[in-house]
């Protein structure tokens, strides 16, 4: 039998709908025999309680909620939570485990959580453990399976059970490795700045410009024929335009964008997606020029049209790369660039313990792969205490460096494949993948020899020499995480088949903020909708004096009713469109929402459902899950189902 524990804190709750699909729970005849087992003066506020002392009791029935958190108990015993009614001692629910169902949780919007122990306590999803501490433990830790924070759930779009998962693999940059943007996309400006001063012929008053990292957002699309900046909804209207920093007119908008008999498919080659962090400095820099180029016409070179500064753009960008630039600079101080995660190694020993193989595959060469990776899983640096070494390897089955993704995921890819020797990064011949022997010698694997053969090193190739690698009979099998939504996910998902999970750092933010704003977006519905009634009698009105006969007073009755309504119809016109723009700022100053635009899902929104089977705020949030998880989405919900269906 269990010891009392040292304390125990008391959670009162009027309406819990959504609590109770996260708590762990005992089978019944365990969780009765350990409430039998305390007397009823253990059930008592501490006053060690973390919440105000002080209990409000509603006249209605109550549901109490006990953390047990004793360090005396067992560790797996101390992260377990209980429910039981107002009466002592109560029979316990079926509650479903801690993260099981995490993945399509939601949260009332209406404020209806009900009253608990202190003011905070209705946004207490955002806890990260049941401690209410900062700290977060992997899932196979002993203090693992608690509530997991809202901002660093897994959300799915399509059914994935990870038992048929046998092989994980992941990008490097921005998935693995997430920049900082404050830091590396201002190098990455700098940087862009120089080169089109130095190599393609810009004013050097461009060298005095500053970067805004903010400002932009991913999901935009710009126009390159016209200077705009445009964010669009999933059916591709134009919602919100700048032409470089001037926002455009409604009017100017729909005579853009809307007055056309075909619709335009806003693809390359007329426009340009920024559908990656490291594309933001581009994007930013191109407004610059749009707004440059029309004030001064004359200063910028002969012939540059907007297209034509775009191209310029990315050719700078091309030349930051080329010329290693960029990357000498991270590979100096990784630190200063590259934000510290120390949860990669957890994860990704915890997916090799579970029987799977976890592989690499990114566009960077090996050199920079290994300064990266080296201070991702050890902190190590070129010019630090902890040289850099090759004990990262272990944590991989396979790396492929220089992968010239998406290319990499068509199956009609004959690039080669190169074995590299990692000490001198030496390319070698291989037959697909298989080791060949170098002329003058007889064994394959002399320069390889003394390695941790446990991972391979590769060069190039393509996806059919990584299948081939991993023994995968299935590219079903195979769950890949990255961040580029054309480069690593849709080209997987609809090429292959692979299933996918896209890293969405914004996402933490965002959803954090859809919480708090819960009341805020109520509020916007029921202005919406009392337009759409307020609108609705003015129509009936006319249409009543327009067609049917009226006596004179009623006529004049109803003309005035009608003036009436039709006022009320501006000012609730004028302060939806003020909460609107106000809620939209809360999420970015110019953009709004990251997953939408107005009421409609955005562009980006609806890329993310289509191509992304699992999308979450960091990679390491798998860490929080267990490594045979079932992902299951939310139910698919229509308009005409809203309002029938409880939701």
């Amino acid at each position: 039998m269990f010891s009392p524990p040292s304390h125990l804190v008391v959670l009162v709750a009027t309406s819990l709908p959504n609590w109770n699909r996260t708590f762990q729970s005992f089978p019944s005849a365990e969780s009765d025999s350990l409430l039998l087992s305390f007397p009823l003066h253990f059930f008592t506020v501490s006053s060690r309680c973390l919440f105000n002392s002080t209990m409000r009791i509603p006249k209605k029935p109550v549901a109490f909620c006990l953390s047990l958190f004793s360090p005396d108990f067992p560790a797996p015993f101390s992260s377990r939570f209980l429910r039981f009614s107002s009466g002592f001692p109560a029979k316990t629910k079926a509650i479903q485990a801690a993260g099981a169902n995490q993945s399509h949780s939601h949260y009332p919007m209406d404020g209806s959580a009900g009253t608990m122990l202190g003011d905070k306590a209705s946004q207490s999803h955002l806890m990260t453990n049941i401690n209410g501490g900062e700290k977060r433990h992997i899932w196979s830790s002993p203090e693992g399976g608690c509530k997991i924070d809202i901002g660093k759930q897994i959300f799915c779009n399509r059914s994935l059970n990870m038992r048929n998962i046998v092989a994980v693999g992941f990008d490097m940059d921005y998935t693995l490795a997430q920049y900082k943007p404050e830091t590396f996309e201002s190098l990455a400006y700098e940087g862009t700045i120089r080169k089109l001063v130095y190599n393609l012929g810009y004013p050097q008053e461009l060298l005095r410009w500053t970067f805004d990292w903010k400002y932009m957002v991913r999901g935009l699309v710009l126009d390159k024929k016209r200077g705009n900046i445009l964010k669009m909804d999933r059916h591709k209207y134009v919602k919100v335009a700048y032409h470089g920093f001037r926002e455009l007119s409604k009017e100017d908008k729909v005579s853009t964008y809307g007055n056309t008999l075909l619709r335009d498919s806003f693809d390359e080659p007329d426009y340009a997606l920024i559908d990656t962090l490291f594309s933001l400095a581009e994007a930013y820099l191109f407004a610059q020029l749009v707004d440059f180029r029309d004030n001064n016409p004359g200063k910028v070179p002969e012939g540059a049209d907007y297209a034509r500064m775009y191209k310029d753009v990315r050719a700078a960008v091309d030349l930051c790369h080329r010329d290693g630039t960029l990357k000498q600079m991270v590979a100096k101080d990784p630190k200063r660039y590259i934000n510290e995660d120390t949860s990669i190694v957890p994860m990704l020993k915890m997916l090799r313990d579970s029987g799977r193989a976890t592989f690499l595959v990114t566009n960077s060469l090996w050199d920079y792969t290994n300064i990266v990776m080296n201070f991702l899983c050890a902190s190590r640096t070129m010019d630090g205490g902890n040289t850099c070494n090759f004990d990262w390897l272990q944590y991989f089955d396979v790396v492929i460096t220089g992968s010239a993704k998406p290319g990499f995921f068509h199956e009609d890819n004959r690039a080669n494949i190169f074995e590299v020797e990692p000490e001198s990064g030496m390319l070698l011949n291989t037959d697909n993948g298989t080791p060949m022997p170098q002329v003058g010698n007889t064994s394959p694997n002399v320069l390889l020899k003394g390695l941790n053969k446990s991972c391979r090193v590769f060069q190039g190739g393509s996806v059919g020499h990584l299948h081939k690698l991993l023994s995968i009979e299935s590219s079903s099998q195979v769950l890949y995480v990255g961040d580029h939504i054309y480069g690593d996910i849709l080209r997987s998902k609809k090429v292959l088949g692979w299933r996918t999970m896209l890293v969405v750092p914004e996402l933490e933010r965002e959803v954090e903020l859809l919480w708090e704003l819960r009341d805020m977006r109520k509020q916007l519905r029921l202005l919406r909708n009392e337009r759409d009634l307020v609108e609705d009698q003015i129509h009936h009105l006319k249409w009543s004096l327009k067609f049917e006969i009226l006596r004179d007073d009623e006529k004049q009755k109803m003309t005035s009713a009608l003036g009436e309504l039709e006022s009320q119809r501006d000012q609730v016109r004028l302060a939806h469109q003020q909460a609107q723009r106000e809620c939209h700022q809360k999420f970015h100053k110019i953009w709004g929402q990251l997953m939408k635009t107005g009421y409609q899902n955005s562009r980006f929104a609806h890329q993310v459902e289509r191509f992304a089977c699992l999308y979450t705020s960091q990679v390491s949030n798998l860490s929080l899950y267990s490594p045979d998880k079932y992902y299951r989405p939310s139910e698919d919900f229509m308009p005409h189902e809203f309002h029938i269906l409880p939701l």
